[in-house]
């Protein structure tokens, strides 16, 4: 008793010590009042302090994300894809041709909002194939703040609207923590989505802190984002005039799915039909004249997985064509969209004192498919099979009916001039995207060309220059660390000055490479194979800035310096250990860790399918109680929608499961209805993994995998059959868990969306009957 009241007595002198010193730290950070203070008001003076100034005539900030969009898309960079407003932004301001990303979605955002490298802020791949190394475990650093912390910092507005991607996927829940949403990175508003795409018809949509349910909805995605925009501005411009703002602005364009109104994509009916070869050559000759590329560039070779467009049958000219439409539709609208935000700009007077950073793509044009998306399940298909359906469905595409990509010869071709594609670290098919800053005030040149190497987190140290804004030196009491990027400012006034960042890595899945002063080492990572056993290539992007010329042999010593570099780089950013594997949909990752009971009650908000329950490929057991009384119907719980998922719901008096695989919905139901009172129900999905998918697979064969069972009051009622295609698709699409609903789009064919329950269960309890 007696050391317990010591060390108790000694613990409070302690917690009293620590008290005084954080209250009077916190006075100290408060200004002194200067007024007066007398017995009465007549005897008083009023003081109040004055409000933070942000730097004197400091501009409003614009970023522009365009998602997974090539070199050779934009016609701002003489692509086919009409893009007036990029256009008018690149002739107004400058285009910067030798500008880099880091080759996929999440690392080009952190680096980008950061101003550091993707590693460095532990943003290696992306936060749903998060793993326990400081590189990888998609959680922001807070002594690297965001550009936005640091512009709030110097007293701007700021608000984001569209693709975020950055939060980790076991805090996207309504319960948070809300640290590492945008809200705690410096926004102090968000509308958008976390994943890395969304439906652009029925997005998963986030306002702030919390999910939102916009359906009934009749507007694209994008049309949504500019409309938020704009509000967000006319509100801030309104009630705080004086301040200016940062909006980041993130489209679901032009990452899959492929959704847009018909009247965009048929703005380019027949436009595509000469092919993919042809676009390359013609892009390219487009390139030239634009002065985007050297006058003696020279096509790479078509790749070596992309057919000959003469050699393809007129059913897979036709079919292949109608994606790209929709493709470039997509774009397009994207672009009028963005417009409206300038030109709203332009009605209140702000335009002119904006700075507006584009950048088309975060990374290269994807390399998804081979013949295009319509689902899961008919990519699943062998490739002839493939084909045939998507032409029997051909008039789905670019409707909300279709979860669609382009096949990976036009995305090859929309990367021209470059090699390979997105995921491709060590390609500029995959890291090279262009880029255009516009500032009237502040750009004095016109469409003015810049060829300097410059990289994503070049963007805010440039930002801040150009405000002429302070860097805190803490940030919510941590001591922040410097920028790893360089600013653009030096390069505005002086097209041949010499580029200062002269030395970046990048990494991706392993594959990798190091650029130094116009030299650049890079390695193809086959995924599954020893890093030890990678070929390493080197290229003189002074005299071959497309990498067709591989010197790896002619100049050894230059070859082992670079790797050497990359080595320093990588032990000093974190890139280390080489991870080739991309694991997601693992139930450690979400809310619930690796628990075998789930319980959800009626009334939560909807969770977002990585961060909630997970069921790909794995035995499970849903149940619940109703209170049932004839007439009661709807929902009980759903995870996914239209394109993949699994829905129990009751209609019609009875108990039904759907399960919804792209193309084939499959229920299973109980033959008599309910009784009335409390009545058990349970779904039990007993999988068993098959021994030879793959060779039945390649026979257009949906393997057995186990089978699907309906209780009622403990007692089986109806029984089916479950295929490989329903156990390794249930809700991987970016939907969400509903419980009482089916949010955003429809899992079942057999009602609409909400369907709520309009009667009272009792929770829905999820249990893991295998590992």
């Amino acid at each position: 008793m007696k050391f317990i009241q010591v060390h108790t007595k000694k613990m409070f002198v302690f917690a009293v010590s620590v008290f005084f010193t954080q209250t009077t730290f916190s006075q100290n950070t408060q200004e002194v009042f200067q007024g007066k203070i007398g017995k009465t008001l007549a005897d008083s003076k009023e003081w109040w302090p004055a409000k933070p100034q942000a730097p004197k005539n400091a501009p409003n900030i614009v970023y522009l994300l365009i998602d997974d969009a090539g070199f050779g898309t934009s016609s701002a960079f003489g692509g086919l894809m009409h893009t007036p407003t990029l256009d008018s932004l690149a002739n107004n301001g400058l285009r910067y041709t030798n500008f880099h990303t880091t080759g996929i979605c999440s690392p080009t955002r952190a680096a980008l909002l950061t101003g550091r490298n993707s590693h460095s802020v532990h943003m290696g791949l992306f936060p749903v194939t998060a793993t326990g190394f400081p590189g990888y475990d998609g959680r922001l650093p807070d002594d690297k703040a965001t550009i936005a912390q640091i512009l709030k910092a110097n007293n701007y507005s700021t608000f984001a609207v569209g693709k975020y991607h950055l939060t980790p996927i076991n805090e996207v829940s309504a319960v948070g923590p809300f640290d590492r949403w945008p809200s705690g990175k410096g926004f102090e508003h968000f509308y958008g989505w976390h994943l890395g795409h969304t439906e652009q018809y029925h997005p998963n949509l986030y306002e702030d802190n919390s999910v939102i349910d916009i359906e009934p909805n009749t507007k694209h995605l994008s049309t949504l984002l500019a409309d938020k925009a704009i509000k967000y501005i006319a509100n801030q411009k309104s009630l705080a005039p004086e301040k200016p703002f940062f909006l980041y602005f993130a489209t679901g364009a032009i990452h899959s799915p492929h959704q847009v109104d018909a009247k965009w994509s048929d703005l380019y009916k027949g436009k595509f039909d000469k092919g993919w070869d042809w676009y390359r050559e013609e892009v390219l000759a487009r390139q030239k004249k634009l002065g985007v590329v050297p006058a003696n560039a020279v096509l790479p070779a078509r790749d070596a997985k992309v057919p000959a467009w003469e050699s393809l049958s007129d059913g897979e000219k036709k079919l292949y064509a109608r994606y790209m439409e929709i493709y470039a539709g997509f774009l397009t609208h994207a672009d009028y969209e963005f417009g409206r935000v300038v030109n709203y700009l332009k009605e209140i007077g702000q335009l002119d004192n904006t700075v507006i950073v584009a950048i088309i793509g975060d990374n290269g044009s994807s390399p998804s498919t081979k013949h295009g998306t319509i689902n899961g399940y008919i990519s699943s298909l062998e490739n002839k099979k493939q084909i045939e359906e998507a032409i029997k469905n051909i008039e789905k595409l670019g409707t909300e009916h279709a979860f669609q990509d382009a096949p990976y010869g036009w995305t090859q071709a929309t990367n021209t001039p470059f090699r390979q594609w997105k995921v491709d670290g060590n390609s500029e098919g995959g890291t090279h995207n262009p880029l255009i800053i516009f500032y009237p005030k502040g750009i004095k040149e016109k469409g003015g060309i810049r060829n300097q190497y410059s990289y994503v987190n070049d963007i805010a140290p440039t930002t801040l220059e150009l405000i002429k804004g302070e860097f805190p030196q803490t940030i919510n009491g941590v001591a922040q660390k410097p920028f790893e990027g360089k600013s653009l400012v030096y390069s505005f006034e002086n097209a041949q000055a010499k580029s200062t960042h002269t030395v970046q890595h990048n990494e991706i899945k392993g594959k990798r490479s190091i650029y130094k002063d116009g030299w650049k080492a890079a390695v193809y990572h086959e995924p599954g194979t020893d890093f030890k056993n990678d070929v390493w290539e080197l290229y003189n992007q002074n005299k071959d800035f497309n990498d067709r010329i591989d010197l790896a042999k002619k100049y050894p010593e230059k070859l082992k310096e670079l790797q050497d570099l990359f080595d320093q780089e990588a032990y000093k950013y974190n890139v280390y250990p080489l991870q080739d594997t991309t694991p997601s949909g693992e139930r450690k990752r979400s809310i619930f860790g690796n628990s075998d009971k789930i319980v959800l009650y009626q009334g939560i908000d909807q969770i977002l399918n990585f961060s909630g329950p997970q069921f790909i490929q794995t035995s499970f057991k849903i149940s619940t109680e109703v209170d049932y009384v004839k007439g009661n119907e709807g929902v009980l719980f759903s995870t996914g929608g239209s394109f993949e998922g699994l829905s129990l719901f009751i209609k019609d008096g009875k108990f039904e499961v759907a399960n919804n695989t792209g193309t084939i919905i499959r229920h299973l139901e109980t033959e008599k209805v309910l009784p009335a009172g409390k009545v058990k129900l349970s779904y039990q999905f007993n999988y068993q993994p098959p021994t030879n998918a793959k060779s039945l697979i390649a026979q257009n064969i949906d393997p057995e995998s186990g089978n699907a069972e309906l209780y009622i009051n403990g007692q089986l009622v109806a029984k089916r059959t479950i295929y490989y295609s329903e156990a390794k698709y249930i809700a991987f699409y970016k939907d969400g868990v509903d419980v009482g609903a089916d949010l955003n789009s429809p899992v079942s064919n057999r009602y609409e969306t909400p369907f709520k329950y309009n009667g009272k269960f009792d929770k829905i309890t999820i249990e893991y009957l295998s590992k």
